[in-house]
Formats: structure tokens, sequence, C-alpha cells
């Protein structure tokens, strides 16, 4: 049994925020029923390659089955609510006034079934001054604070790279999800929930804004890879390529003699311009300078096994096909090969989380209406005849 076996989603959300929460659901065990427009579906689908299976949709989608149906026409609409109540979950991230087009806002979907635990995630939420604008991960990382502290000291403001904003927020609302479900089962009621972005954001702000922010009193300013006194920095390996580089980083008087030690260079214990954390500071160039001869005769991935092993917090900077040929994310299982129907075999990174007494096996994303005639046959007894009729009616994908 695994751990969200019986616990069923239906699935409303698109591109990133909602797609990354019911995925993670899904690989707990959830049974997640993505709900798709029979035009195109979800579209992330055909984002940056076109066609309706992008990478991008794939990466976000699996272990779900798919649904197509055109909620705007009245017929798709009541199997929409014929469907809820065999359902616990509804989560929609659509844009502002969306849902009420189709009318289905929680009202409506709590006549239909009491219980249902109804999943909103915006840009902004549904009220103050910025509810009806439109957001996505960039919108939201810049008006979270993110994009302020990204970047070197004295530049421009930059993106992170990760899409914290949308997959940062759907973990949140997947976290809602299980304590709103967990207090369904002890009171046996429903409820909404909703999401902001932009706040969900501001939530991995937090340490930036305690070091430096002075209680909202300064803005926290960038300072590009340096966090604390030197030696913490990125260092230049061997290879001289776009990521041929190691962080480092020392917390403790302990990471800062290992280090010394790591890199045959003792004597910088002892150093006078070295001794304390300011002077560390006060001389970083020169110091920069002594590390960076080490870590320039050493490839990265050497350079952080010799760190790593000396007790030095330390990582080579992997780039996206380091990844996907990691030694240790593949002994540990993280990247998984799934065979698609148009792309063969492919690679796709796996679930963080791992249970001891759950384990789902790993699924590949669904092709758009892929099990319209599975689940409607089982949620509501249509029969092929019925199914097929509506279909040709274009209510159905």
């Amino acid at each position: 049994m695994t751990a969200l076996e019986g616990l069923r989603i239906l699935d409303l959300s698109q591109y990133e925020a909602g797609p990354s929460c019911t995925q993670a659901l899904a690989w707990m065990g959830a049974d997640v029923v993505k709900v798709e427009s029979i035009r195109g579906g979800d579209p992330g689908r055909s984002l940056a390659v076109g066609g309706d299976y992008s990478p991008y949709f794939c990466n976000w989608n699996a272990n779900k089955r798919s649904v197509a149906i055109d909620l705007l026409r009245p017929e798709g609409r009541d199997l929409f609510l014929r469907m809820l109540p065999k359902y616990d979950v509804v989560i929609e991230n659509f844009g502002p006034g969306i849902v009420e087009k189709f009318d289905l806002d929680y009202e409506v979907l709590k006549a239909a079934h009491p219980p249902v635990i109804f999943v909103q995630i915006k840009g902004f939420g549904s009220s103050g001054p910025y509810k009806d604008y439109k957001a996505y991960d960039m919108v939201a990382q810049a008006a979270s604070g993110a994009m302020s502290v990204t970047g070197e000291m004295g530049g421009r403001p930059l993106l992170p790279g990760p899409t914290l904003g949308d997959s940062g927020t759907g973990m949140q609302a997947g976290m809602a999800i299980l304590a709103a479900y967990i207090q369904r089962l002890r009171t046996g009621e429903g409820q909404r929930i909703e999401l902001s972005m932009q706040e969900a954001m501001t939530y991995y702000m937090r340490t930036r804004i305690a070091l430096l922010a002075d209680w909202g009193e300064q803005a926290v300013p960038r300072i590009g890879n340096r966090m604390g006194a030197l030696p913490t920095e990125l260092y230049p390996c061997l290879g001289g390529g776009p990521n041929d580089y190691v962080y480092i980083i020392t917390v403790t008087a302990r990471h800062w003699d290992a280090l010394c030690l790591a890199i045959d260079r003792p004597d910088l214990i002892s150093d006078p311009r070295f001794a304390t954390g300011e002077d560390r500071q006060a001389n970083g160039k020169e110091l920069f300078e002594e590390i960076a001869a080490w870590t320039r005769q050493h490839e990265k991935h050497e350079a952080m096994r010799i760190l790593g092993a000396a007790g030095v917090p330390a990582s080579a900077i992997l780039d996206t096909h380091d990844l996907y040929h990691d030694p240790h994310l593949e002994e540990r299982g993280f990247v998984e090969r799934v065979e698609h129907r148009d792309l063969g075999e492919v690679p796709l990174l796996g679930f963080p989380t791992r249970m001891s007494e759950s384990r789902v096996e790993f699924e590949r994303a669904p092709y758009l209406g892929e099990h319209t005639d599975e689940v409607l046959q089982a949620d509501l007894a249509l029969d092929a005849e019925t199914i097929q009729k509506l279909r040709e009616a274009e209510v159905l994908g």
C-alpha cells in the first residue's frame, strides 16, 4: 500500500505551479486525473517545441491520467460535476476569472460535493490591489524579492535559474492539501485553499531577509556568490569551461583548518593575514588567489572529491548535462528512464522523497485524453456508445 492510496485528485492545473504539486502527490500514491481541454490540453504540452508532448510537460506530469473534456460546453461541465463526488481534491491555477467563466468556483463545487478540498493557486491571490494581475514564475520571482538579491554586487537584478515561483508554490500547495485532507478525516469537512505565488515565493527569501534586511529597514544587497567571510566563494577549476568551478563554504574554524590542510597549505592557518574572519575579509583578494592557485590545478569533480573527503563543504558546479550522468544520482536511482511512444527511452529526474513503506513506480506523463474512456467508464459507468457520441459532439477529446 502506498502512502496516499485512496486520495483522488481532479487536476485542472496547467504549466507548472499546479502540476508540480499533483505530480508530487501522485508519486506518493494519489490517483491524479488531469482534466484537460480537448483543444490542445495543458498549454505546457506544446511549450517550446510545439506538438502536445513537450519535455517540459513530461517533466511535470508523470504518474497522472489524462481526461479531455470541454468544460465550456454544458455537457462537459455536467460530466465534471458528476465526477466530482468520486474525488477528494480539485486543484486549479488558471488566470484571474477563468474558473468563474467555467462556473466552477468553490461555492459551485461545494454544493455538488460538500467535503471537497478546492485548491486555487494565483499569482497574487484573490484579494488586494494586484489580484487581477496575471503572473508566471518569473513575475512571482520579481514580486517576491528573489531577483533583487540575485546577481553580482553593483550589477543589475537577475532571474534565479530554478523555477521556485512555480514549483516552490506547488510544494506548499501539496503540504496544504495533505493538512486539509487530515483535517477532513477528523471532521468530515472540506475547505478552500488559496495560495499566492508572490507570498509563497517570499518563503524562500527568509534567510537573506533575516541576515541582511534589518527587520525590513533596508534592502538586502546583491552579493554574488559570497556568503559571509572568505574563503566562501566560487573558485575556477582546471578546464576553464563556463561551469568549471567549485563552490567552497567555510562556516566554522574547523572548516577553515580542514580546507588549508586539504589544499596542502597548512601555512595559511598561521598566516597573520588570514588569522580571523575579519582578517580574511580584509585580505580577500590575496586569499582568493591562494586558494584558486590550487583549484585551477584540479578538475571540478576531483576538487569536490578531495574537499568533501576532508570535511570541507564544497561542490562542483554541476551543469544540467552533469546531472543526468552524475554517478551519485545514478547510484541512488534518481535518474529514471521512461519509454515514450514518440520519443523512445528518455531520462527524467525523479522524486527526492524516499519512503520506506511507500514505493510508487515511475510512469510516463499521459498523452492528451489517453484515459478519457477508462476514467468515465469507471467513475460514471458510461458505456462506449455514450462516450463515442460525446466525442463526436466534441464534448470529449
